[in-house]
This record gives structure tokens, sequence and C-alpha cells, in this order.
């Protein structure tokens, strides 16, 4: 049995403009001890399929349809007290920014010690001892005497290192990262990305990486998921996706990287802008900005496609022989 099945989750707001709809039939599932990495542009519903996962959405957030299992039992329409217990102890969420996600005005020690008595049974000197110990396996230095300090006294690389010990200080089965690594220098990065890959190990634990940064996936992730307007456009293996792209988008995200091979040539951006997702078309919803893209393409919406094994497409230029 899969660890967490994602099957057709369509996620929407309500505004007062009308409905925005954020995920639109996206599925997938997710191993023990496997690393999937979700990517797309802002936009892309990457983050709020993660909140869908974890059913933290805003106020005008509601998930429309499908279903999200976490082994085997359904969470979907599950009430807050099944939740309270699956957020924190079983799945983990790394938000966006270290920064602003932790309480200046409180200690690290009291922030970690907090969220360990809340989803543990351990009493406040046993919870001070794993605040210790995970910060410890972060490697945060000295962190008898860190836990006593203030956000304010950490660097931004240290604060994430913080996040990701709050994350797992209850040992959880599935870690999502949240663009974990997105405000922080790329030396910094590194670290926090080779730090990740360590604990995975360590812990056997399954992580959920969302990130706009292809780098970041290649060096971590098993599987890849691309996302488009809230839809999957292409999942596979690392070397599917790099190697082998099969639909536009991600043909346009790879040609958008700067190598070493570019130096003094122009970056090459995907044109255009994001779909309006208030106005979903009847196709393909990158195909304004593709300059591949054909009649079928603006008329109808290409179903997943089997590439290889395990390597799936939704792109029209697969099937461009039939036309």
């Amino acid at each position: 049995m899969a660890l967490l099945e994602v099957n057709d989750l369509h996620t929407s707001f309500f505004t007062d403009a009308g409905e925005v709809k954020a995920v639109n039939g996206v599925s997938f599932t997710l191993e023990k001890n496997k690393v999937l990495g979700i990517v797309g542009e802002s936009g892309s519903g990457k983050s709020v399929t993660a909140y869908s996962i974890m059913q933290i959405l805003a106020s005008t957030g509601k998930i429309v349809s499908g279903s999200v299992k976490f082994k085997g039992q359904e969470l979907v329409g599950a009430g807050e007290d099944v939740m309270s217990g699956i957020r924190g102890n079983r799945i983990s969420i790394i938000f966006q920014d270290p920064m602003t996600s932790l309480n200046p005005t409180l200690t690290i020690g009291f922030q970690l010690m907090e969220a360990i008595m809340m989803h543990t049974d351990r009493n406040r000197e046993q919870a001070k001892e794993r605040a210790i110990e995970i910060l410890r396996l972060v490697n945060v230095n000295e962190p008898e005497k860190r836990i006593k300090q203030y956000p304010f006294e950490f660097s931004g690389g240290m604060r994430q290192r913080v996040m990701i010990a709050m994350a797992l200080a209850c040992e959880p089965d599935i870690l999502i990262a949240d663009e974990p690594t997105t405000a922080l220098d790329v030396t910094i990065q590194a670290g926090i990305l080779d730090l990740m890959k360590d604990i995975q190990k360590k812990e056997g634990m399954a992580i959920i990486m969302i990130t706009h940064d292809l780098g970041v996936v290649a060096q971590l992730c098993d599987e890849i998921i691309v996302m488009y307007a809230g839809s999957i456009c292409e999942k596979g293996t690392a070397d599917d996706i790099f190697y082998h792209p099969s639909h536009e988008y991600t043909k346009g995200l790879l040609a958008s990287i700067p190598t070493a091979e570019m130096a003094g040539q122009r970056l090459k951006p995907i044109t255009g802008t994001p779909i309006d997702l208030l106005n979903m078309p009847k196709g393909c919803p990158f195909a304004p900005r593709c300059a591949a893209a054909m009649k079928v393409c603006v008329r109808e919406h290409a179903n997943m496609a089997q590439i290889s094994d395990g390597h799936m497409a939704a792109c029209w230029m697969n099937e461009k022989k039939s036309y």
C-alpha cells in the first residue's frame, strides 16, 4: 500500500470575482522512503496541492472533489479531530519563508517544545531533550545554548534548519517541503539540500519537495511532477524529465535554466504570462504561450499519454502524427 494516494484532486477558491480553480484533477502516489518533486511556476498549484493534503486552506478555499488517502485512511472530509492527529505527527510541512514562520517574540526552544508537547505525550523536560536532539540532527551548533535564543539571533540558513527541526520533531512519515531554499543563497541552499538528503536516509521518511527550481529536484528526487495551471502536465523519473522531456512546458522550463555554456548569451524565458485561473480555456492551458501549439491544442486538452514505463505527459505533440 502506498503511503499517500492523491486521486483526481480538485481544489478551488471562491472569491467575489468567481471560482479560482487552483488544482484541477491532480493524481499521484508516494511510497515510503521516496522523494517526490513537484515543479512549476508560481501559481501552478504546487503549494495548494500540499495545503489540500494537510487541509490548511484559507477560508475561501475548498476541496471540491477527489480523494487524499494516508495509509489507506481518507483525509478529505475527515474532521478536525482526525486531522489534528495527522498534522505534525504523521505529515509535517516546512513553509516557504522561515523569516516569518517563526514567532520573533518567543525563543527557539519554546517554539520547538510547544510543537513537541502538542503532538506527543512528552512532558516539558522530555520535550526539551527532544528539541536539543533534533537541533543537533539538523547541525545547529551548541543546541543547549541556542534553544534559549530568539529567531533574530539566527541567520537565514539557521532559521531554515530550525524550521526543518520543527517539522521533524515528531518523527513524521511524510515531510512536505514547500520551497525550502527560496530565500537562501546558493551555498546555504546546497547545505540545506544535503541536510535533507541525510535526514531522509537516517529517518526513512518520504518527502514531497515543492519548488520552482529544477536544479533542486535533480539533486534530491526519485520522481518529478511538472504542474501548470493546476494540472499535471508531465511526470516521470529525474532522468525522464531532464533527458527526455515530453511536454512543451517542461522543455521551456529546462531551456530557461542558465548553464556555463551560455556565458555571454541571453536567457531563454518562457514567453507570455501564466493563465488566468478564473477563465480556464477549453484546450491546453499552456497553448497561448507554446510556440509549437496546434489547432487541436486550443480546442481540446490532451489526455495523459504513456511515453515510457512510469513516464507520462499530457501534450498533443506526442500524438502529432495523428493531426
